[in-house]
């Protein structure tokens, strides 16, 4: 097969993309993007071009407009399928048409249809949306430009709208892309860090609360685009009261005033420091043939299902004695390592680890929704509260259904999430962890699987947080009618946003309060904050859009779990309601734009185009081009985006086997080696293989081992505490749980004989590792 890329036509001719600029605005931690996609149909007769796209599952769409020939095409947006069949209306009468449309399988998919594009005629396609940007651990809002829509993998007798069709081997890229983002906050902009290259930070004043930068010119967009966006004072509670839109109808959610609320809750120190045993511990690990990829498209780094592997490790060493796990692999099909859960000892912890050394990613294709069942359908046990970890790609196509699996079990557990690699789906990922009031974690590029991985361990070994209230104190005369539902779950330092309507007249200068209570074992806590009830003036409608997307996923989640026959059409109802309202897009609704200006038909047999996002190899590397090559396979049903059935063409490899390039030697993590040879109840041996990571001899160590200590064990045990702290300490975060484990038993066996194990063991090592390093 030729190398060839981009939308094809049947000879292999250019694509009509030509384009690509994104313009980002960051207020605050809230995004305001527009993107426009310019085409140019360079063949011989029309073309309908349909492109599909990711994008971050909570953003909210509420601009679509294109231009054509310096007329501006403004779309509306109706119920989906009349908006489809005004589009297949305009298209059968040969005039103009652009159709955008979410998903209906998962939120974070679109598709943009260009229909009856006349030969030689250009156009440009803009939408705008707004999204709340995630914080991440270091306090750093992180906002994603998604470049790769991995096919996901759907189960039988189900159609998927990313199935892969044919491919071709890697190109250049056929179009540019621009990227710039203006940055503000009152607390100040700190530093911008990316994957890609930037042009330096440039403040636009000396108070240093509003900068810009973009991408560096060349940038081939074969990768996601990852800005990390530092504020001089992070994780400040925030309130922002934004006016309602005169021409709405009063009492409406676009018709009143809303405000934005952000909040940080912080417990004492305390109270955030896991100590308890018990707990059950279920790791739920993708074992597809997409793991085989690695964790960036970068040419060296860890395949995925290594970087598991590796977590698993850590993960089993740090829990604590007394507590029950299990480790569930799954693919096409699933299997256990034990029937079901066991008490975390010794011999099970050998056992388990024995087996993630042996997993790979050789399950074939990524069917999530049994093993959750399979996990759901046993018994929880009496005083250990059920947690359990997803590790995926993200690649399915029963989304909703899998949310809604957890989300019917959403009482009994937890469910923390991990999206690994570019182009892991962020509606799953976000979705399960909403649904089982966890926590979601995504890890792209050059992220370690481990840091992000251990904070959610942190989180599940928190106490549980009880009683949530939230309080609303205005003038009299507003009454406060809550969007956003109370938070079902609060983790230390996570931000907790909330949306609210104003209704009443009440005097700007006036001042309200939100307040948000909760228990932490028997101690109440409270975070609050005070706030102006005077409108902003620069936010638009960013909050009544940001809203409006709450409200409508709510009723979505909450209508597609409980909603069955009528009850699903009046839940339909309100999200079309609020969607047109709102001018805010959804599964049940789209954006329709028709060139009623043309004089007239466009002349010509029309002929269809399909444009994909880079789709991942499964050799383990990355492709070099971002928009696949399609051969022609619309179905004449638009019910589903795409056919379900396709057809692949000989590319050279197939999704199991391929040949690949002898491994180099890779030279073992010593820190990995240490963890590896813990016991479960914390301790080491002393051995050649434990010393060797000291780079020492066994007999060197046992020679300088103090007199007083008559167990090797400790002193062992004392030799990889002091490693850890002295020469690992910028990793703390993940080898933190093990060490507090090793600590408390080495303290229960030691005694007074401590303080000469530290002397000696600093002088064997070489490090400086002070007591009070150590808690003691």
């Amino acid at each position: 097969m030729r190398d060839c890329c981009g939308l094809l036509t049947l000879k292999n001719e250019p694509v009509p993309l030509k384009g690509i600029s994104v313009q980002l605005k960051v207020q605050g931690f809230v995004a305001d993007v527009c993107s426009t996609l310019s085409y140019e149909n360079s063949e011989s007769s029309p073309v309908e071009a349909v492109f599909v796209f990711p994008m971050e599952e909570d953003s909210s769409v509420y601009d679509f407009h294109a231009e054509i020939g310096g007329v501006k095409i403004q779309a509306e947006i109706r119920e989906k399928q009349e908006a489809r069949d005004t589009y297949d209306d305009a298209l059968s009468s040969g005039q103009q048409a652009f159709l955008l449309e979410e998903s209906d399988e998962s939120r974070d998919v679109f598709r943009l249809s260009v229909g009856s594009l006349p030969a030689g005629q250009k156009a440009t396609v803009c939408l705008s949306y707004v999204t709340e940007l995630a914080v991440e651990a270091d306090g750093a809002l992180r906002y994603c430009l998604p470049a790769i829509l991995n096919p996901r993998y759907t189960p039988a007798g189900a159609q998927s709208l990313t199935t892969p069709v044919s491919g071709a081997s890697g190109g250049p890229v056929p179009y540019s892309l621009s990227f710039s983002a203006h940055l503000a906050s009152p607390s100040g902009v700190a530093q911008v860090k990316s994957n890609c290259d930037l042009t330096p930070l440039e403040y636009l004043g000396d108070d240093k609360t509003q900068a810009q930068v973009s991408l560096s010119p060349g940038h081939k967009f074969d990768r996601d685009v990852e800005l990390l966006v530092y504020y001089s004072h992070p994780h400040q509670p925030t309130a922002i009261v934004e006016g309602g839109l005169a021409s709405a109808t009063p009492g409406s959610l676009m018709g009143d005033p809303l405000v934005m609320v952000s909040l940080y809750p912080e417990f004492p120190a305390a109270a955030s420091t896991p100590q308890s045993s018990c707990g059950e511990f279920i790791f739920l690990v993708d074992r597809s043939g997409s793991m085989d990829c690695p964790m960036s498209n970068m040419e060296s780094g860890p395949m995925r299902i290594e970087s598991a592997r590796d977590t698993l490790l850590l993960l089993l060493k740090s829990l604590p004695l007394g507590c029950f796990f299990n480790i569930y692999g799954f693919g096409s099909h699933f299997e256990a390592f034990f029937p079901e859960s066991v008490e975390y000892t010794q011999q099970t912890m050998d056992s388990a680890l024995g087996k993630v050394k042996g997993m790979g990613a050789d399950f074939g294709g990524t069917e999530i929704l049994e093993p959750l069942k399979d996990i759901y359908s046993k018994a929880c046990r009496p005083g250990h509260p059920r947690q359990l970890f997803v590790f995926t790609d993200g690649e399915v196509g029963n989304t909703k259904d899998v949310i809604n699996e957890v989300k019917k079990h959403a009482g009994t557990h937890r469910c923390f999430t991990f999206g690994i690699g570019e182009g892991a789906s962020t509606a799953l990922i976000k979705g399960m962890a909403r649904a089982g009031s966890g926590h979601p974690e995504f890890i792209t590029g050059k992220d370690r699987m481990q840091p992000k991985v251990m904070q959610s361990l942190r989180f599940a070994l928190q106490p549980a947080v009880n009683n949530i209230v939230l309080n609303w104190d205005v003038p009299a005369g507003l009454e406060v009618v809550p969007v956003s539902e109370t938070p079902k779950v609060l983790f230390r330092g996570h931000r907790s946003i909330l949306y609210a309507q104003l209704k009443g007249k009440f005097d700007e200068s006036a001042v309200g309060r939100a307040s948000l209570q909760y228990s932490l074992g028997d101690e109440p806590h409270k975070t609050e904050i005070s706030f102006k009830l005077q409108s902003d003036k620069h936010t638009g409608l960013t909050t009544h859009r940001l809203a409006a997307r709450t409200l409508i996923c709510s009723l979505e989640e909450g209508g597609s779990v409980e909603g069955e026959g009528e009850d699903k059409e009046k839940v339909k109802e309100k999200v079309v309601k609020i969607s047109t309202e709102a001018r805010v897009i959804s599964t049940h609704t789209a954006f329709i734009a028709v060139n009623k200006d043309l004089n007239q038909a466009v002349q010509g047999p029309l002929i269809h185009r399909n444009m994909w996002p880079q789709r991942r190899s499964l050799r383990g590397q990355a492709l070099s081009y971002s928009f696949m090559p399609q051969v022609e396979m619309l179905c004449d049903d638009q019910s589903d985006l795409f056919c379900g059935d396709v057809m692949y063409m000989d590319s050279g490899f197939n999704a199991m086997s391929y040949d690949t390039a002898p491994d180099a030697e890779v030279k073992e993590d010593p820190m990995l080696t240490l963890i590896s040879l813990q016991k479960a109840d914390g301790s080491w041996e002393l051995n050649e293989s434990l010393v060797s990571v000291f780079e020492k001899k066994e007999q060197e160590a046992i020679s300088k081992m103090p007199a007083e200590v008559s167990d090797k064990a400790v002193w062992a045990t004392v030799l990889a505490l002091l490693w850890l702290h002295g020469f690992k300490a910028e990793l703390r975060e993940e080898w933190e749980f093990l060490a507090m484990k090793a600590l408390s038993w080495v303290k229960a066996q030691a005694g007074a004989s401590l303080k000469p194990c530290l002397e000696a063991g600093n002088r064997l090592l070489g490090c400086k590792v002070e007591p009070q390093t150590l808690a003691l």
